[in-house]
This record gives structure tokens, C-alpha cells and sequence, in this order.
């Protein structure tokens, strides 16, 4: 599948190696001249978070290095007081590394220690760039925890020092930074975790190589044109046009959860929601939900059984879509119930929570489903659906997240403040995040309720889940300016589902 315009390419290190060969061979710009550009707009950034301060420029022995000789250089000619360290011997470098290092003005390199950090209030690291990836050597390793030791602020040059570019997985120490610049186009790993902790800001530098080019990104950013893929109410909609959403879960002391993903659902624009749940807890909904229908089902004490699937299936057929699991335990029968409504229902579906718990070990049997289908896990969901510990899904978001979407063939959306979005073919869209409101209980429900209503809409499963999660953000964002974010509960991000939903981009006339 090809990367959707709603989503910013974010190229990984081979790509980004290809589109710098492609500049260079084909379109005639100089080596030099990039990194020229590419140091320039380090030392620019630099000045602007920190308008006059002592700076060690810590350079490893490839193009990043030379990226980092560039800054120092261009620093040292406005005025500033600037010490480069070195991690290779001076005839180790290379090639522009090599020129720059010998166009370096004033003092000369030394070699890199501990010791001579001290001084600075800012360290650049121009260690090891976009060409690492797995475990960074005694040497290196040694110089980033020196880096990370100081109270100096730090910058990194195009990605932080032990961060894998393309995946962001660290596999042992990584530089810390409160900004990362980056060249021509950020990169997978600055925006994916354990990465993203790494990189802070992030600021693209644009260094001359045209939009477009030989590679085809299969990672993207969303940007806010998703959401330019929601119908919207007309004149002439009806509650029925604007879709019809079925929330199925429930069970005793987790009535909440439905409740939350129903009302979601009726926040994010469905025309009609109702709320499948145990007959012996109906009478709460009834009492809770006032724009929700309730359609109490067969159950055993508050526990949803098999008993109920003809009912439900009788009533989507006149529904859009359907959200399974939120609040509905894991009782063996419930469980049964989950499994069995998941693979014979023919109707768009969102499976979280233990909707999700009921497919553990046996992922695959969603792959049958002929309808659009999003899954919606936390790492430790998503460890139990591919039997693997939640550190080894911490560890490698990407690699596994694509994994359970090849492998249920399904849209599979695991959720962080970088959520990541997967549809089969192996196309990632990621989220910005920065809405630390999110991080209570009751948001993943609201998150399934406003993807069902967007299914309910006709979207496409991609993109109505790339949607849900571009949404939901930005509702816990105005939450957590509005209230504070440790004071913000899953309702108060309902409420602003409305309000962040950006206005329709229309283009411009003539």
C-alpha cells in the first residue's frame, strides 16, 4: 500500500541514504554542498534555543561527524566558544568529513573525554547519525553516558546517538536530547518509542532534496488531513445516514467501559449507538446512558455467554459497525462468546480490551474475517495476542505491530503516546502524540468508540483509525490545557471530541 497523503513520509536510513545518492548522482548536488547545508541549519537551531553558550561538539568518524565539524565551524565564526572532541584519531576521517574537519577555524580538535564536557552548558552529538543500528561499541557507548551524565543541555545531530533511525529500538545506551534537527525528513525512529524519548523536539532542516524521489516511504506522520476523510452531517443526513454503531462488553464492576465507548461514538458524529450488554446489569446502562439505546442480552450472573450471539447478530444487520470487548471480562464462556461473535459477524469491527484477551495465542483466526476489522491493544495486549512479554512489544513497537496486522490481516492500532497504526501490507502511519491527559483509565474505550463511528461512517479501515487516533489526541490535548492533565478523566475527553475535529480543508477557489 502506498503511503496516504495524510501522513508526512518519514523515510528510514536506507531510504534516506538512497534520496542523498539520488541528490548527489542525479541532480547534480555536491556531497559537500548537503553537508554544508545540513551543519549550517544545526548551528542555526543551536543559536536559537541557546543564544550564547558554551558548546562541545562531540563528532564520530562518518558524515555526521562531519555534520558536527560544519556547526562548529560556523559557530566559531559568529563568536562562540566552541570545543570540538573527537571520537576517531584525526586520520581516520574521510572523504567531506575529512574536508570539513580541516576547514575547522581556531583551536584544534581534541581528542574526546569526560572531562572536557564540563565546560559546556551545550553539547552537539555528531556521534553516529542514521547509519546506526543495533549496539553501539565500548567506545561510543562510553562517550553517550559521559553526554548524558552532564547537567548540559543537548542537541542531536539528525537522530541521538544509539537510536536505530528506522525503528527507534535501543538496544543499549542512547544520547538524551531536548532537540533533535534532523535532515530533509525526520526520521521512524525520532517519533516511535523507546526513540522518541530520546530525540525531544524534533526540527526537519530543509537541506535541497526535492519532495518525492526514488523511495517510497512505508512510515508516515499524521498530519491533520485525515480527518479531512470524516463524512460530515448535511442538511439532508439522518440519524441512520450519519451510522449506526453496536458497543458489545459489559460485565460486573466494568459497566464504565461501555458507557465510555458508546458515548464516544455519539461524540464522534454517529447517528445512532446502542449499547449490547447483559440483561442482569441492563438496568445500569439504562440509568447512565441517556442518547444511547440498550439492548440487554442473555448472560450469566452480569458475564455474557454464546447464548447472546443470535441477538446480537440480529441486530447488526441493521448497524454499521460494531465495537466487542470494552468492560466485558474473562470469564471462559465470555471468552468463547468474544471468539465466536469476532469471526461470524459481517459487519466492520473493533475488538479491544478483552475483546482482545479472547484472541490470545490464536491471533491468526481473525485473518478469516471478510469485513474491515481494527484492533486496538496496549503493549501488554498486544504481548498476550502474539505470545510474547510486553517488554519484547516495548522494545520493537514496529516490527511487532506489523507482525499482528499481517498476521490477523487486520488494521491493528497499538497504543502510546506514539501509537502506531498497521494495516497488513505492512504501511505504518504514526501519531505526533504529546497528550499526556491519555494516560487514565477509560481513554482506550473512548479511542474504540470514536474508531466504530468512523467505520459506521463507510471510511476506510486505515484511515478511520488513523482518524480515530489523530482526534483523540487532540481531544486530550484541549482536556489537558483546559484542566490540567492530572486532573483530566476519559469523560472529560469526550466532551472535547467535537472540538477537535478540525474544519473541512477545502481548496481554494481559482
Amino acid at each position: 500500500m502506498t503511503l496516504p497523503g495524510w501522513a508526512t513520509p518519514l523515510p528510514d536510513a536506507a531510504g534516506q541514504r538512497e534520496l542523498d545518492r539520488w541528490a548527489i548522482e542525479r541532480l547534480g548536488i555536491a556531497g559537500l554542498e548537503l553537508m554544508e547545508r545540513a551543519g549550517t541549519g544545526l548551528a542555526d537551531c543551536v543559536q536559537s534555543i541557546a543564544p550564547s553558550a558554551p558548546v562541545a561538539v562531540v563528532c564520530g568518524k562518518g558524515n555526521n561527524g562531519g555534520d558536527g565539524f560544519v556547526a562548529a565551524r560556523v559557530l566559531r565564526e559568529r563568536g562562540w566558544e566552541v570545543s570540538v572532541l573527537l571520537l576517531g584519531e584525526p586520520e581516520e576521517y574521510r572523504g567531506d568529513a575529512l574536508t570539513n574537519l580541516e576547514r575547522l577555524p581556531g583551536d584544534a580538535p581534541e581528542p574526546f573525554s569526560a572531562d572536557a564536557l564540563r565546560s559546556a552548558s551545550l553539547i552537539i552529538d555528531a556521534l553516529l547519525g542514521t547509519g546506526f543500528s543495533g549496539e553501539v561499541r565500548e567506545r561510543y557507548a562510553a562517550a553517550i553516558e559521559a553526554i548524558n551524565d552532564t547537567r548540559a543541555r543537548v542537541v542531536a545531530c539528525d537522530v541521538p546517538s544509539g537510536v536505530d533511525a528506522s525503528t527507534g529500538e535501543v538496544a543499549g545506551p542512547a544520547v538524551r536530547a531536548e532537540l533533535t534537527v534532523t535532515f530533509h525528513a525526520a526520521k521512524p525512529g525520532l517519533w516511535i518509542a523507546p526513540g522518541k524519548a530520546h530525540a525531544g523536539e524534533v526540527r526537519v532542516i530543509d537541506i535541497g532534496i526535492p519532495s518525492g524521489g526514488p523511495v517510497q516511504p512505508d512510515v508516515g506522520l499524521i498530519v491533520a488531513e485525515v480527518t479531512d476523510g470524516v463524512p460530515r452531517r448535511g442538511s439532508d443526513s439522518t440519524k441512520f445516514a450519519a451510522g449506526s454503531v453496536l458497543v458489545c462488553g459489559g460485565s460486573p464492576g466494568l459497566t464504565g467501559a461501555v458507557c465510555l465507548a458508546a458515548e464516544s461514538a455519539m461524540r464522534a458524529g454517529a447517528g445512532y449507538v446502542t449499547a449490547l450488554v447483559p440483561g442482569a446489569l441492563s438496568q445500569i446502562f439504562e440509568n447512565r446512558l441517556l442518547e444511547v439505546m440498550t439492548l440487554a442480552l442473555h448472560d450469566d450472573s452480569g458475564h455474557l455467554t454464546p447464548a447472546a450471539l443470535d441477538a446480537i447478530r440480529d441486530r447488526a444487520e441493521r448497524a454499521d459497525a460494531l465495537v466487542l470487548g470494552p468492560g466485558l471480562g474473562r470469564e471462559p464462556d465470555t471468552l468463547e462468546f468474544a471468539r465466536r461473535l469476532a469471526t461470524s459477524l459481517r459487519k466492520p469491527l473493533v475488538i479491544d480490551a478483552d475483546g482482545l484477551n479472547a484472541h490470545a495465542k490464536s491471533l491468526d483466526r481473525l485473518a478469516r474475517r471478510t469485513a474491515p476489522t481494527v484492533l486496538t491493544p496496549h503493549a501488554g495486549e498486544l504481548g498476550r495476542l502474539l505470545e510474547r512479554p510486553s517488554s519484547e512489544i516495548a522494545a520493537h513497537r514496529l516490527a511487532t505491530v506489523r507482525d499482528a496486522a499481517r498476521r490477523a490481516g487486520a488494521v491493528v492500532v497499538l497504543k502510546g503516546d506514539d501509537t502506531l497504526v498497521a494495516e497488513p501490507s505492512g504501511t505504518v502511519a504514526v501519531s505526533q502524540g504529546g497528550a499526556p491527559a491519555l494516560a487514565t483509565a477509560g481513554t482506550g474505550d473512548v479511542l474504540s468508540g470514536v474508531i466504530g463511528a468512523y467505520l459506521a461512517k463507510g471510511m476506510d479501515p486505515f484511515r478511520a483509525a488513523a482518524a480515530g487516533v489523530f482526534v483523540h489526541a487532540a481531544a486530550g490535548r484541549l482536556a489537558g490545557s483546559e484542566i490540567g492533565s492530572e486532573g483530566v478523566i476519559a469523560s472529560d475527553v469526550i466532551a472535547r471530541l467535537p472540538h477537535a475535529l478540525p474544519p473541512l480543508q477545502r481548496p481554494r477557489a481559482g
